[in-house]
């Protein structure tokens, strides 16, 4: 009787435990895998699937009005010429400086500068504007050495701004104070100077 007994008593809790191992399972699923479904595929501590830097390049156009990689097909424009074909034209007006610097060795001097401080300036002006060209950065930088003391408004980085903003020297120079003809006046000095220091060329 007592043996009867015994095994009664095992054959259910053999039965109990037969029952419940899908219960355990299912458990088991939800505290393992149940966490990366609800965390959409992301690793732990990382960011959601489809965010940051992938994600980013798709709407990065629009959100930073085209100054990103999803906005280099119309950068040019959105950018004010600071793209591909921007930087095309400031490396050609750097040549141009380059050559016209080591073409005409007095013209630093006649600045009261050396060739590779005017050289280094020239190349940050680019960075703002590439479409300025060397000629326009030199006489800049004697209009305002020529007209700063009189007219403290009158600087180089004056002057820059006003052909950056698409003004000619002389429209730049009447809205910094100067008349029309002061203007004309002040320019064609300046052009006479330049001229003057590019009459001795390197020929080395």
């Amino acid at each position: 009787m007592r043996n009867s007994l015994l095994k009664i008593a095992g054959f259910v809790l053999a039965a109990a435990c037969v029952l419940s191992l899908p219960a355990l399972a299912s458990a088991q699923g939800r505290g393992h895998g149940g966490g990366g479904g609800g965390g959409g595929g992301r690793g732990v501590g990382g960011p959601p699937a489809g965010s940051g830097v992938d994600r980013g390049l798709g709407t990065a156009s629009d959100r930073s009005n085209g100054r990103s990689d999803g906005g280099l097909g119309t950068a040019s424009d959105r950018s004010r010429g600071r793209s591909d074909a921007g930087l095309d034209r400031a490396r050609t007006n750097e040549h141009n400086a380059d050559r016209e610097l080591r073409d005409h060795p007095d013209l630093a001097n006649s600045l009261h500068t050396t060739a590779n401080d005017l050289r280094v300036g020239y190349q940050a002006a680019l960075a703002t504007n590439p479409n300025l060209r060397f000629g326009q950065y030199v006489a800049a930088t004697r209009l305002a050495d020529n007209l700063g003391t009189a007219h403290p408004d009158i600087t180089r980085d004056a002057i820059l701004a006003g052909l950056a903003s698409g003004k000619s020297i002389g429209q730049t120079l009447q809205s910094l104070g100067l008349s029309s003809q002061a203007a004309k006046d002040a320019q064609r000095q300046a052009d006479r100077e330049t001229k003057a220091s590019r009459s001795h060329k390197n020929h080395s």
